[in-house]
């Protein structure tokens, strides 16, 4: 406490503020109040004017934002102690030592002229922070199954069998959680066996052998088949010592069987188990070859892009361009924006949802693949008819089975999954009025206001909602005759919590505006409340009640932001720069596998410019990230590259 107040009065007569104090007290107290964790650049408070720096940021960094924080003005004591309305809550007691330590550095920053705090700011060195990107990524399982698949002529989807893969960062593919664990080892061990037995159980069926072998002896014909196949499976020719060391495993294996076929298969077997077949390269134009071919086809490099790699035609962004547009254009390209879509929306949790029979008992595993159907057939065609892809919030159209029709209590269509119009004046409108983001967000019995307002702030709006801080009972009273509450009331104790109250009211109140539909996504004008009325443990008893809904909604942060159903919650959002600039977001994470920096901003602005500009078409999107620099940052910057 003396070393603060000695500290105050050298600030007041100086008026200089010292940055180490606020990177040493301040900055440490308002992470402790949590404000970090809305007020960055991926946070629920993004829009807002503070922005802490990136995690584990150099003191410099820290001490520069710090001298960033004049324009706030009294703001920076006002809002976390709640002097004036600030939707995270209270963070701060009012008349505590850590106010204290705010209005010492506030006073600081306003005393000192612009002047000093731009000299202060200089004598900064701030050390810029670099994306090291890893010279390989893992395929993916879906990747795998696609590969084999191509390259062997094998259906059998062998990676399904394997050790399923993480959500990272919302999606599956991401670089800092793709080491091999030794169940999947295994799982790589035994497929490759498996399947190079099939590849020539019939004999060479899928033609692999370039050439027709003289005898079990032939070298040339072995030669042939090494580097052609080689090429195919690492996508890449292969080096003198590769061809080498595969040729002696290919004679070994003839000297003992007699068989050109067994040195063939075990020459299969052996680079579907190598490094340079489950991780493709970032080195040289064979790297770029292969990063559009993933990215765009989500599988190997067909022959015409490895030999346009093997001529230096993939350097330049027109020429990736050229090679992009041709991909997109192939039946592959759906099937690959497919995976990303999946895994953006989630669609694994409704295919593996569950509902309670009682309430739900037309809930089964065909309509949970059909609510898939529902919304990937609207995201086709959104993307591969060149439409404007924010109407995937606002499409007054779906694509229906009799099921979901029934479900949406509108008439069958024709033929199923035919586009069809939804009646004038529903609630319903594109992806938030989708049963597969609806009964997805929901629980087995009732509906998730938490869940679908968290949906909507990290996976359409990019926002990050920090977990529930540990040992709190997130138990919510039941239901009773003497209070047949509804979920909303129920839910009022968050914001009763001042623990909870400060995330919950940024999530709670999106969800609240979706209550008009079920946990199964159906259409409902009341709320169905389960009293428990048993008396034997042995019988249980049950009555409903209908309580009167209040789906008044809004997304705080966002202004005009007030909905009541699913239509106007797509308005709002079809028409938020945030959500817009939030795809973009989405697709960069999933292309290069990793969450964007501070440093990928200009991209991501360029990406963005490029995507709004084309009246939001989602195949322009994914040219402009072919075309990117940083799409070959590392990979033609070297001798590989020129040869």
């Amino acid at each position: 406490m003396i070393h603060t107040l000695l500290l105050t009065a050298q600030l007041a007569a100086q008026s200089m503020p010292d940055p180490a104090f606020f990177s040493t007290k301040v900055y440490p107290t308002l992470e402790a109040a949590g404000c970090r964790s809305c007020h960055t650049r991926d946070g629920v408070a993004s829009a807002t004017r503070l922005q802490f720096p990136e995690k584990d940021a150099p003191p410099q960094a820290i001490q520069s934002f710090g001298l960033s924080l004049k324009p706030l003005g009294t703001l920076l004591i006002d809002k976390p102690t709640t002097r004036v309305p600030h939707t995270g809550g209270q963070r701060i007691a009012p008349d505590s030592i850590e106010e204290k330590q705010l209005e010492q550095w506030a006073d600081s920053l306003n005393a000192a002229s612009l002047q000093t705090l731009s000299a202060l700011l200089a004598k900064l060195t701030t050390t810029k922070a670099t994306t090291e990107l890893p010279k390989v990524r893992r395929l993916t399982h879906s990747q795998y199954n696609n590969t084999v698949r191509d390259l062997l002529g094998d259906y059998s989807k062998p990676a399904q069998r394997f050790p399923p893969e993480d959500y990272v960062d919302g999606f599956r593919n991401q670089l800092r959680h793709q080491s091999i664990a030794p169940l999947l080892v295994e799982a790589y061990s035994a497929s490759a066996d498996k399947l190079a037995t099939n590849a020539f159980r019939a004999g060479d069926i899928n033609h692999l052998i370039p050439c027709t072998p003289t005898g079990p002896n032939d070298t040339a014909c072995r030669d042939q088949f090494i580097r052609t196949f080689g090429l195919r499976a690492f996508r890449r020719p292969l080096t003198p010592t590769e061809q080498q060391r595969y040729a002696a495993a290919f004679t070994t294996q003839v000297q003992a069987s007699g068989k050109f076929l067994e040195g063939a298969r075990v020459v299969v077997e052996a680079m579907l188990q190598s490094p340079k077949f489950l991780f493709h390269s970032a080195i040289g134009q064979y790297g770029i070859a292969t990063r559009i071919s993933y990215l765009l086809w989500d599988t190997m490099p067909d022959k015409a892009l490895l030999e346009a790699a093997a001529n230096g035609q993939l350097l330049t962004p027109e020429a990736r361009e050229k090679a992009a547009r041709r991909l997109l254009a192939e039946p592959q390209a759906q099937q690959a924006l497919d995976e990303f879509f999946n895994q953006w929306l989630r669609f694994d949790r409704i295919l593996n949802a569950s509902k309670e029979r009682r309430r739900f008992p037309e809930f089964t595993p065909e309509m949970a693949a059909a609510m898939v159907e529902e919304t990937r057939s609207l995201l086709r065609h959104l993307v591969w008819n060149k439409q404007n892809f924010m109407d995937l919030f606002t499409a007054d159209y779906s694509f229906l089975s009799a099921d979901l029709a029934t479900l949406y209590a509108v008439n069958a269509p024709p033929r199923e999954f035919e586009l069809m119009r939804f009646p004038a004046n529903t609630p319903r409108a594109g992806l938030l009025g989708h049963a597969s983001f609806l009964a997805a967000s929901a629980g087995p019995a009732e509906t998730s206001p938490t869940a679908r307002g968290i949906f909507v702030r990290e996976n359409l709006l990019c926002q990050h909602v920090p977990p529930p801080p540990p040992n709190i009972n997130t138990t919510l009273p039941e239901p009773t005759d003497a209070k047949p509450l509804t979920k909303r009331q129920r839910l009022s104790a968050h914001a009763e919590n001042a623990a909870c109250a400060g995330c919950h009211k940024l999530m709670d109140p999106i969800g609240y505006g979706l209550e008009s539909f079920d946990a199964l996504g159906r259409h409902r004008a009341k709320e169905q409340l389960f009293i428990d009325t048993t008396t034997n443990p042995n019988r249980p008893e049950h009555k409903t009640i209908d309580a009167d809904l209040n789906t008044q909604g809004e997304i705080a942060g966002l202004p005009n932001s007030a909905f009541t159903d699913a239509r106007q919650l797509g308005v709002i959002l079809s028409k938020s720069p945030v959500c817009q600039e939030c795809v973009v977001r989405q697709f960069f994470r999933y292309s290069f596998g990793r969450m964007e920096t501070a440093e990928d901003q200009p991209t991501i602005r360029q990406l963005f410019t490029v995507f709004r500009d084309s009246g939001f078409q989602f195949q322009e999107l994914l040219i402009a990230i072919v075309r990117t620099p940083e799409f070959v940052r590392g990979l033609h910057d070297n001798k590989a590259a020129r040869n």
